[in-house]
């Protein structure tokens, strides 16, 4: 099982071919469990009310790339957040 790092590095070099499973894992550690789940979509909640959201989609298995680096974008904005705490 690749660690949360690992998933992240791989995000960052290659966006088109990450598995949803692995998106999920990162955005449950980073933002916590899911607030919708069951549909075709996993929506997580964010501390800012707009862009980049957090809402990712199971494409047979993988993960859509346009919705991998809107996650790695709502991760950074995530520790730039904390940094100025």
């Amino acid at each position: 099982m690749a660690s949360i790092g690992k998933i992240l590095e791989q995000m960052r070099s290659e966006p088109t071919n990450v598995r949803f499973s692995d998106l999920m894992k990162v955005c449950a550690a980073s933002f916590g469990k899911p607030r919708q789940t069951g549909t075709s979509h996993a929506i997580f909640k964010t501390p800012w009310p707009a862009d980049p959201r957090v809402n990712i989609q199971d494409d047979k298995g993988k993960a859509k790339a346009y919705q991998v680096r809107q996650v790695l974008l709502a991760i950074d904005k995530l520790k730039e957040i904390e940094r100025e705490r």
